[in-house]
């Protein structure tokens, strides 16, 4: 088997450790190997470095094991080629496992060119992926406490939800903000409090806001309220924090926001993803492929079996299936109309997932050729 990289090192990692294997030599016959276990602290990292740089070795190979291998991949990235591996893709045969065989097995793999390499982007783009993921486990946070307001509002049988179609809008939280801090609303309080366009339904509103709260469920909603300005807080400081990395990237969010459905907010999500170089996919479809909007492909004996869409990245599939449903509502444009055929035949949510697997192969083309979106593409 021909021999691609000769001065190669597998790096098996844990949580603790860190066995490293390196095979140097051009042929078969005069192969040497050498392999050392690393705890993972800093300083031992370093250590490992300096003996990788000591043997010469110009490639490196890694599992994507969990978040171990991060601290490992930040140290030595400036230094060695590394191949960030899909433990799925490089299982060794069966038989006895240890560390030291996974490490070689992992060596002798990389040498022979047989691993392919996972997308790893540059470190803004990391940065930029740590933020939007946080950003959006505090809005589902933030969710999960007005779901609870609303639950303790409905168990005092004020049905405030029935008649403000957004009780934590302008006028629902200046309501709100007085039902905390009083216990009750009378109608000229109301009256101060809504915006002019509800004004003719003061009365209804005042009536929705008459029931039986008590000392416990006052106390509970003030928790819940309490949490989500300080998550709003929070959020706010994530955004500033991720309009810096972005004004770096201005071409490429302008260019992405002229897509029906994609907004500043899952414009950054798609760059924090998939980054602004297109260059590390060859095709659309192997981004969609690893975006996991692609169908799955499992053919037997003529016969194709299950073809649900492929594991991917969850993050971008949820973002462009948002962005979906969004275009969804504009039956006028282009991607909506192809939602609504699909959704008829196939229902609504294969239809999601086609009409996010079309808007990311349009980004990827955008972003691509640096051309603004076109209903007629």
């Amino acid at each position: 088997m021909e021999t691609l990289h000769k001065r190669c090192a597998g790096l098996d990692v844990h949580s603790e450790t860190i066995v490293a294997c390196v095979i140097l030599g051009e042929s078969e016959t005069d192969l040497i190997k050498e392999t050392e276990t690393f705890p993972t602290l800093t300083k031992d990292l370093f250590h490992l470095l300096k003996w990788l740089e000591e043997k010469e070795v110009t490639h490196i190979a890694m599992e994507s094991t969990g978040v171990y291998w991060k601290p490992v991949y930040n140290i030595l990235e400036d230094f060695f080629d590394i191949t960030l591996a899909n433990a799925q893709r490089i299982k060794n045969v069966p038989g006895r496992k240890t560390d030291v065989s996974d490490a070689e097995w992992i060596a002798k793999l990389l040498r022979h060119g047989l691993i392919e390499k996972s997308f790893v982007p540059p470190e803004d783009f990391r940065n930029l992926r740590d933020l939007t993921r946080l950003r959006k486990k505090w809005i589902g946070h933030m969710t999960s406490e007005k779901n609870r307001i609303q639950k303790v509002l409905e168990s005092s049988n004020i049905k405030l939800s029935t008649v403000i179609s957004d009780i934590f809008g302008v006028s629902g939280r200046k309501l709100l903000e007085q039902l905390m801090n009083e216990g009750y609303i009378d109608q000229e309080d109301v009256e101060q409090k809504i915006h002019g366009r509800m004004a003719h339904k003061k009365q209804l509103i005042t009536d929705s806001l008459f029931g039986t709260l008590n000392d416990h469920q006052l106390f509970l909603i003030k928790q819940s309220w309490m949490h989500i300005v300080n998550l709003e807080e929070l959020i706010s400081d994530i955004e500033k924090r991720i309009d810096v990395i972005l004004s770096n990237y201005q071409e490429e969010v302008q260019l992405l926001v002229t897509m029906p459905g994609i907004k500043k907010d899952t414009a950054a999500v798609i760059i924090a993803e998939i980054g602004v170089d297109m260059g590390q996919f060859p095709t659309s479809k192997h981004l969609a492929s690893w975006a996991g909007l692609s169908p799955g492909n499992h053919e037997s004996a003529g016969r194709k079996k299950n073809t649900k869409t492929v594991k991917g990245n969850p993050h971008i599939k949820s973002a462009l299936c948002e962005a979906a449903w969004a275009v969804s509502r504009s039956r006028n444009q282009r991607l909506g109309i192809k939602y609504w055929s699909l959704a008829a035949r196939r229902g609504k949510k294969k239809a999601l997932v086609a009409i996010g697997h079309r808007m990311l192969t349009i980004v990827y083309h955008m972003l691509q050729n640096k051309e603004p979106y076109h209903e007629s593409t």
